[in-house]
């Protein structure tokens, strides 16, 4: 018997966070479908996903919590676990960067591309996203922030390891030309070399030294390898490349399909690439990168207060509506939009009525007319022909459709069948056959025609909607339900007993459930704005005024500042006391260019003991304010009317 053929599809691998959205979902859901309909088609399919575990936003929060970084991630990677059991995801490996075998691959390839002269040590400064764990240019920053997520940079500098990304341009250009079908859609690879190729590629900062949790570079010390090698590299690991476990490559590399969200397709059209190439690897076959499901007009954000709970739609709805949605809702290559109301009304008209009803009818008639027991065809007409002619041919659509990665549109095709057999129904009108005994045969074909076809539409559903599909197979009795099954219109069992059981989809109250939704959601709401409230921190033990008494606060105007070398936090401050130039050193640079403070008169705890911070001289403390989280830090200024060294009491 010859091999199978085999489908690898993956996932980015998520970067930990206190709570996935439905928008993260998609793309989990979308490959889900793939790889079942795959494994359905008679594919050897490895399905992966997992996490990327590692990064400064990561160490920052389990400091924050008290906590460490793996105790930290061990607690999020079980809710994403726990998320994709809920949304009935078959993948057949998790990878997590933080696993030995992982960690064991990056440092060889890491090595390997130091050692042919791929990286190289330099140093780096520049703005950097601690969310989205990116270096930007003063240029690339968007009104001061982020140009991806808006948020707020801080300045970087460090030592740092960089790959030569502009090595491999070219090669990469003519490949994407002679590849056409690499990058998809369309306007995605427009996209790439226009914006990034073409313009000419920046070398790429590869490792880190401003904090510790990462896979360390072994030949380096302090050294840690940044986010891009370390967590794409895991499409590779996961199946043996470098390290200990099931040597996998030879099956399954390159890999079928990335299949990824727009926001981070140049890193897996660009970096992934270069870094096979580098490594002398086959690239993937192709790389889709698919759009938002978009709320309120833009993407999901927790601080926006649009965030869409999957597990609350599953516990209200189903998995399944929350599956079908999704997978009908993103259209090719764009973005999708997601309401409650939508999501309602679609889940009424083409899960409940349409599909819902064609199942309950067909089997209330089977029990009603002939006691349950699945009648045998005997008086077929031409009017089957149709219906049996466009079952037959909904297949290869579909499968078409899911080749191009076009869930929607295979959906499509699967309605175009649910719908035709219910106008089937209205044609033939079993009700009325049921009335006169002489057309008993006509009525038996009739409900064997309808439930053959539910029985296809069944076999097309399992790979997007699993458990609806389980159900309808328990209530037809079906037993076909293989992909060869659909070759032929006859695989329903006459006299096999069909059972009624609850509706699929109850049809839901809008106007109810919407108002439901919107408590819920409220409450999210209070509870994101108690969590964003800050919180005071504990008073210190009490003083009495002789205490306080002690501490000599002055005035001081800022006459030079400049940054500490080696030293991302500190500024070095020169202020005039009353005439007398005293220099600070000062925890301030995240918050404050020097630049800003030139000219400032500031209030200086001028008695303060004289320390060494970084082997610079420190002569007294900057008085400021900052927020627990330490997100926010303002200096105390006063009016310049005020002469310097004036006392503050």
């Amino acid at each position: 018997m010859a091999d199978k053929k085999t489908f690898y599809i993956t996932t980015p691998i998520y970067y930990p966070s206190a709570k996935l959205h439905i928008g993260n979902t998609y793309t989990t859901v979308a490959a889900d479908a793939v790889a079942r309909f795959k494994r359905l088609t008679g594919y050897d399919v490895m399905f992966l996903t997992g996490s990327d575990e590692h990064g400064q936003k990561i160490q920052r929060i389990a400091e924050e919590k008290g906590v460490s970084p793996k105790e930290y991630v061990d607690e999020i990677v079980a809710t994403i676990k726990h998320l994709w059991e809920v949304m009935d995801i078959s993948y057949d490996k998790y990878i997590r960067t933080t696993d030995d075998y992982h960690i064991d691959t990056v440092k060889k390839i890491f090595k390997k591309l130091y050692d042919q002269g791929d990286i190289y040590k330099g140093s780096y400064e520049g703005w950097y996203c601690t969310p989205c764990e990116s270096f930007w240019t003063e240029t690339q920053l968007v009104d001061g922030k982020c140009p991806d997520c808006g948020r707020p940079v801080e300045k970087a500098k460090e030592e740092a390891y960089f790959f030569k990304m502009s090595k491999y341009a070219d090669k990469l250009i003519e490949y994407i030309e002679n590849h056409p079908e690499f990058i998809q859609p369309e306007s995605r690879k427009n996209e790439m070399i226009n914006n990034f190729l073409r313009p000419g590629l920046q070398d790429l900062c590869v490792s880190r030294t401003s904090f510790d949790w990462g896979i360390p570079v072994e030949f380096d010390k302090g050294h840690v390898v940044y986010v891009w090698i370390d967590a794409l590299s895991n499409y590779i690991s996961a199946l043996g490349y470098n390290n200990e476990q099931e040597k996998l490559m030879e099956k399954y590399w390159p890999a079928d399909v990335h299949l990824v969200g727009k926001d981070i397709i140049r890193f897996h059209t660009i970096y992934w690439p270069i870094m096979l190439m580098a490594l002398e690897l086959p690239l993937p076959k192709q790389v889709f990168g698919h759009g938002w499901l978009l709320v309120d007009g833009g993407k999901m954000s927790k601080s926006k207060g649009n965030v869409v709970d999957p597990e609350i739609l599953v516990n209200e709805f189903g998995v399944d509506a929350v599956r079908y949605y999704l997978l009908h809702e993103i259209p090719f290559g764009s973005d999708g939009v997601f309401t409650n109301e939508m999501f309602i009304k679609k889940t009424n008209s083409d899960l409940a009525n349409d599909l819902g009803n064609l199942v309950s009818r067909t089997v209330a008639m089977v029990q009603k007319y002939f006691d349950g027991i699945m009648p045998a065809p005997k008086a077929k007409e031409e009017i089957d022909d149709e219906l049996i002619k466009l079952a037959l041919q909904i297949p290869k659509k579909v499968e078409e459709s899911v080749n191009k990665y076009q869930l929607p549109e295979a959906l499509e095709h699967i309605w175009t069948l649910i719908k035709r057999s219910n106008k089937y129904i209205d044609e033939t009108m079993p009700w009325a056959l049921a009335k006169d005994e002489d057309k008993k045969d006509r009525l038996a074909t009739v409900l064997y025609n309808l439930s053959e076809a539910i029985r296809f539409i069944s076999v097309l559903l399992a790979s997007f909607l699993p458990t609806t599909s389980d159900k309808i197979n328990e209530k037809l009795n079906v037993e076909l339900i293989s992909w060869d099954s659909l070759a032929s219109f006859d695989g329903t069992r006459a006299g096999s007993k069909v059972q009624k059981g609850d509706n699929l989809f109850p049809r839901i109250d809008v106007e109810k459930k919407l108002a439901q939704l919107e408590e819920i959601r409220q409450k999210q709401l209070k509870e994101i704005e108690k969590a964003n409230q800050p919180k005071m921190k504990p008073l210190k033990s009490e003083i009495t005024i002789d205490d306080f008494d002690k501490v000599d606060l002055r005035v001081v105007k800022v006459l030079e500042c400049e940054p500490v070398k080696k030293a991302n936090k500190l500024l070095k401050l020169k202020v005039d006391l009353g005439g007398e130039v005293r220099q600070v050193v000062s925890g301030i640079a995240k918050y404050y260019k020097p630049e800003e403070l030139i000219g400032k008169y500031v209030i200086l705890v001028a008695n303060l003991k004289p320390v060494k911070l970084r082997g610079e001289l420190s002569q007294g403390m900057i008085l400021a304010a900052s927020t627990d989280d330490d997100s926010k830090l303002f200096t105390a200024t006063i009016p310049q009317e005020l002469p310097t060294g004036s006392q503050v009491r």
